[in-house]
Parts: C-alpha cells; structure tokens; sequence
C-alpha cells in the first residue's frame, strides 16, 4: 500500500475491510440489469479502483460469477456488495457505499440505461424526510445501529 493518502470502506458487519491508495478512479452509476440484481436495487453506484492500489485489511470477500467475465465481491457474514471486477481489466469497480466516506465518489455518467427502470428519474421529486421526521422517538431508541463504524478499528466487534 501506497504511504500516501488512502480511503477505506468495508462491508456493513465490519468483517471485510479495504484501504484505497488514491486518487480514486471514474465514478459512475450502472443502471444494468446484473448491477440491480446484485445489488437488490435500481442500479449499482461504482468507482474504479487501480487493483494495484486496492487492500483489504480485514477479511476476504466472497465472489460470485455474475456472467462469464464478470465477478462480483461481496461480505459473506452480512451480504453487502463491495465490488465488480471484470476480468483482464486492471481495476476493481468499487461500491460506492462501502466507502467510509462515500461523498468523496459522485457519480459523473450513467451506463446501462436500457434497464434504468422507469421511475429512477423521478426519485430527486419525491418527498423527503429525515429518520427523526419519519419515525416516533420509542422506534429510534430501536434503531440503534449495529453496522461497522464508518472507520477503521482494531478489532470488530469492540
């Protein structure tokens, strides 16, 4: 690993852990229909990752063959996708939201647009609420998180 700057990430449970020697790559968001698959959702938000500057610190994920020259790396304990991998390119396509700070990562084009779904652009025009504003003071007493801290530790759990 590189001694200069990094950016972590990792999977929900903390049992897969990464370290990013930057600067990160493109970022994009993947409207195809294995990216919704994979991520049980209208898409996939990726950034590419130079596989030479890419460790992972905790753990090792599991990888299932999406296609025939596709893999796709995931938490085995929690379930959370971390990557796409293509074969014989030189970079890991990173989940945007396993980063420890997904804010340094917005997207700048969309790809698979002939399986965006219908409604995805609507999304910006729905209404929006915080967690307080939606839920009753006793129901976010429940909703303590139980996720990885947004940060590498020691050990995990604490």
């Amino acid at each position: 690993m590189s001694s200069g700057p990094t950016i972590s990430g990792g999977c929900q449970c903390g049992a897969i852990r990464y370290q990013i020697a930057l600067p990160l790559g493109h970022a994009g968001i993947c409207h195809c229909r294995m990216c919704q698959k994979a991520f049980g959702s209208w898409g996939a938000a990726l950034v590419s990752a130079p596989t030479e500057r890419l460790t992972w610190t905790r753990g090792s994920p599991g990888e299932f063959r999406s296609s025939a020259i596709v893999a796709r790396g995931f938490c085995r304990d929690c379930g959370t996708p971390l990557y796409m991998k293509e074969d014989g390119f030189p970079y890991y396509e990173i989940a945007i939201g396993s980063l420890d700070n997904p804010e340094l990562a917005p997207p700048s084009t969309q790809v698979g647009i002939e399986s965006e779904l219908s409604w995805f652009a609507t999304l910006a025009g729905l209404p929006r609420k915080t967690t307080e504003d939606d839920r009753t003071p006793e129901d976010l007493k429940k909703l303590k998180s139980l996720q990885h801290p947004d940060c590498d530790t020691e050990t995990w759990p604490v």
